[in-house]
């Protein structure tokens, strides 16, 4: 079980969708979810992932280095 506190104007989109639509909010919220959390878990995942290498002090390489490297170039 979770609780959110949500904006009001975020509450009141939601309160007047639910009521128009006649669905739970809980419907709604569970979409949100479906629909949008690979998303976000995405973008902050990998930006987890780029503070972390930052912070590890690894060298990166240029592209083209990289292509040299695997000798990529045509």
């Amino acid at each position: 079980m979770l609780s959110v506190r949500l904006q009001d104007d975020f509450e009141d989109r939601l309160n007047n969708l639910a009521e128009k639509t006649k669905r739970p909010k809980s419907f709604y919220v569970k979409e949100l979810f479906s629909r949008h959390f690979q998303e976000i878990e995405d973008i902050y995942l990998a930006e987890t992932a780029m503070e972390e290498f930052n912070q590890s002090g690894k060298k990166t390489i240029s592209l083209k280095e990289m292509r040299e490297a695997l000798d990529l170039d045509d």
